[in-house]
């Protein structure tokens, strides 16, 4: 399996990056993609990823809820990183408008100029978009229409519809994260949406220290639960979970270039 969305270098783990890195290697996960979210968050990612260069890959980006005032000199860093480092990535980027809105116009800014570094780098871009489908639909066309297409796309932590999937469709063909959020019992749209989404472009992540699946939920999450996720996808789309992890691996290998 391949957890394409954790973040276990967050200070969450304390001295227990590696053993989380270890315990994920135990339960089936063969390679675990690390995304950033700000400047301060960059050391220790590299820090684990260079404790496990062979199971880990490096995404740079700023995240939408860490924008400041000094999110040009952040995108300044970010870049100089995505061209210093073997990053297979830029994420996680977007837009989130759940708690705050007062940065709106930063965050579709901010997510416009980093799709542009991967457009010119040919790289994909890992989505964070939480109450903000509109926005970052509207951001995605824009930058289309400056005439150099869009990059290979996910929709990591994708929560919606069937109706959402339908509407992402109208504006770009990309991958969907599915993590643990499937498993509960009140996620009842996403499980229809699944089999809507297809094996073809579902990536399995777990998102961790957020979002654990069931039997886990409420602790904090691990790349090692990652076979909880992959479970109920093969329970919703019809399918052994072998041959989800399969088929999961072939599309982020696709998606981000890893190794076989």
């Amino acid at each position: 399996m391949t957890d394409t969305h954790t973040h276990l270098y967050s200070r969450q783990y304390g001295d227990d990056a590696a053993g989380a890195v270890e315990r994920a290697l135990a339960a089936g996960v063969k390679h675990l993609v690390l995304p950033n979210v700000d400047r301060d968050s960059i050391g220790p990612l590299l820090e684990l990823h260079r404790l496990y260069p062979e199971c880990t890959s490096v995404a740079m980006g700023l995240h939408p809820t860490d924008i400041t005032d000094a999110w040009p000199e952040d995108l300044k860093e970010i870049e100089r990183r995505l061209d210093t480092e073997r990053c297979v990535a830029v994420g996680e980027v977007g837009m989130d408008l759940y708690h705050d809105r007062s940065r709106r116009e930063e965050q579709r800014e901010v997510f416009a100029r980093q799709l542009r570094m991967a457009i010119e780098r040919g790289l994909p871009v890992i989505i964070h978009c939480r109450e903000a489908l509109e926005d970052t639909l509207d951001v995605l066309r824009s930058v289309e229409a400056e005439g150099r297409g869009l990059p290979q796309l996910v929709f990591h932590s994708f929560t919606g519809s069937a109706d959402d999937v339908r509407c992402i469709r109208e504006v770009c063909d990309p991958m969907f994260g599915i993590n643990g959020v499937v498993t509960f019992k009140n996620s009842v749209p996403l499980q229809e949406a699944v089999p809507v989404i297809g094996i073809e472009r579902i990536v399995l992540e777990t998102d961790s220290p957020y979002l654990a699946p069931v039997p886990y939920r409420g602790k904090r999450n691990e790349s090692a639960y990652l076979p909880e996720v992959c479970l109920k996808v093969a329970q919703l789309i019809g399918m052994t979970p072998v041959q989800v992890e399969t088929e999961t691996d072939a599309n982020a290998r696709r998606l981000f270039g890893l190794p076989t």
